[in-house]
């Protein structure tokens, strides 16, 4: 089963509630985080890294003596990584998203298949879980190839947990893509409502099926509880708001480790969703 963890906005306590869903689990687990942007589960899960590897994407190159300048590589590019002055025509691999349009349309077998390396992956071990994430290369704009390469590894033999990016951009979406569950995790606060509600409807237009955990669930108001009343969305889990929990995350310590009775807790609602799964 793939469980995708996942909040409309930053600074939720997702991370924090992945990587206790992992640390509760009673069976086999794999834990891929997917906030290739500034992946931080590794600070909780403090992992032994075995394996790293460089991730590219093809980019086209353009072979001067066979290009006719007929211009196809240029209208199909919808991001302007071709341009055309005149008979010449220009590249731009920083802007190319890799759709491979160009090489289809191109009749003169004028591009040249290169790569562009895009970011790191790697792997380990960390208190028994299986441990991948990436870190996509500085200045990159597109991290949803290297949260694909992420997403590969992916054990079909065992519970993944899938650490997604915040928001609900692309890569939030690419990253509850074919997962059989999407927790999200929200705040009772006005910010964390409006971005609550904008990822429900992604998981709605999806059809994905989800449930909340509420994270500092004794401040703010009980707005939260009723949205999810109103679409059908069970609250999973409510987390209070304790000062050891935030000291405990500024010193990277996970939070069943500052709170060991919620171990039962969120291991209960592994197995709730186990069963709602089969």
């Amino acid at each position: 089963m793939q469980i995708a963890i996942a909040s409309g906005k930053g600074g939720t306590g997702k991370t924090t509630v992945a990587t206790s869903l992992a640390l509760s689990a009673d069976k086999a687990t794999q834990y891929l985080d997917c906030d290739v942007e500034e992946p931080n589960g590794h600070i909780f899960l403090k992992p032994d890294f075995n394996h790293s590897e460089i991730c590219t994407v093809t980019i086209p190159e353009v072979n001067t003596e066979k290009c006719t300048a007929c211009g196809k590589c240029k209208d199909i590019c919808r991001y302007n990584a071709i341009v055309q002055f005149g008979d010449t025509v220009m590249t731009f691999p920083e802007m190319c998203h890799s759709c491979l349009g160009c090489f289809l349309v191109c009749e003169d077998d004028a591009l040249i298949s290169s790569t562009r390396e895009i970011g790191v992956l790697e792997s380990g071990i960390a208190s028994g879980i299986d441990f991948v994430h990436g870190h996509v290369r500085i200045g990159e704009a597109m991290g949803v190839p290297l949260l694909k390469a992420v997403k590969a590894k992916a054990d079909p033999d065992k519970l993944v947990i899938i650490d997604a990016p915040p928001g609900t951009s692309c890569p939030f979406v690419e990253s509850i893509s074919n997962v059989d569950y999407v927790i999200l995790v929200t705040e009772p606060t006005p910010f964390g409502l409006y971005d609550l509600k904008l990822a429900v409807q992604v998981l709605q237009n999806f059809n994905i099926p989800g449930g909340i955990i509420i994270n500092r669930s004794d401040l703010g108001d009980n707005k939260v509880q009723e949205f999810c009343e109103e679409v059908g969305l069970p609250v999973l889990m409510e987390i209070p708001f304790e000062r050891k929990i935030a000291e405990g995350y500024a010193r990277g310590k996970p939070l069943i480790e500052t709170v060991p009775e919620l171990r039962t807790a969120f291991n209960n609602v592994l197995e709730q969703l186990t069963r709602q799964m089969a």
